[in-house]
């Protein structure tokens, strides 16, 4: 799931771990005390929420996850986590390292899930995306996070799944990204995040005018 942020930036993403890892290989450990923003990063946060409010959106401000620090080996990927603001993820200079979790999917045949977002959302708002993002939850494991945000937005579940890379963002959004494929023959229900949906063929030069530079880039990369 990519940003405002990310869309007015000309900087690239950087690539903190790369897997692939098996779900099995990806742990995580909570720290039990909160992340403490600035008062200026406070401020941002509550202006974000009220413009999310002004229009209409049903987006709630609660806790998520944010990366302290990880540790990438032959064995797999730990992260260290943190509880802290969902809203801060808003905030367009930083993110204080707020953790989302992008699950890119596809079809049995190769095809790719993209869905067109719905205008009142708080990130890429009636933009189109791959498969299934969103934060993750107080105390969740990101994989679990794949899995769970593929089935809440798609109604779906993967036949095989992995773990491709951790990603910071420019202003400091951390992206778990896995990479799911669909059982031969299932089909996805979109949820009201989504006001259209398609399948784009499984050669990236194939897809349609909508598909963003950023999204056929990162297929591309996970193509490799």
């Amino acid at each position: 799931m990519a940003t405002r942020a990310e869309s007015t930036t000309n900087e690239m993403p950087e690539i903190l771990a790369r897997g692939p890892w098996d779900l099995s290989q990806v742990t995580t450990r909570w720290r039990a005390e909160h992340f403490e923003p600035s008062s200026e990063h406070t401020r941002e946060a509550d202006a974000e929420i009220a413009g999310l409010q002004e229009r209409g959106s049903p987006s709630h401000d609660g806790l998520a996850g944010r990366l302290v620090d990880f540790k990438d080996g032959p064995l797999g990927i730990e992260l260290e986590m943190q509880p802290l603001r969902w809203a801060l993820r808003l905030v367009a200079s930083d993110a204080s390292h707020s953790v989302a979790a992008l699950c890119v999917t596809r079809a049995a045949d190769g095809r790719w899930l993209a869905g067109r977002r719905a205008a009142w959302l708080s990130s890429w708002a009636g933009r189109w995306a791959l498969g299934a993002g969103g934060a993750v939850d107080l105390g969740e494991n990101p994989a679990d996070t794949l899995v769970r945000e593929l089935h809440e937005e798609w109604s779906v579940s993967p036949e095989r799944i992995r773990g491709e890379a951790l990603v910071k963002l420019p202003h400091r959004l951390v992206m778990f990204v896995g990479q799911a494929w669909l059982p031969e023959g299932a089909e996805v229900t979109p949820d009201h995040e989504h006001d259209e949906y398609a399948w784009w063929p499984s050669e990236i030069d194939e897809w349609p005018r909508e598909a963003e530079e950023s999204l056929r880039r990162m297929a591309r990369w996970l193509s490799e």
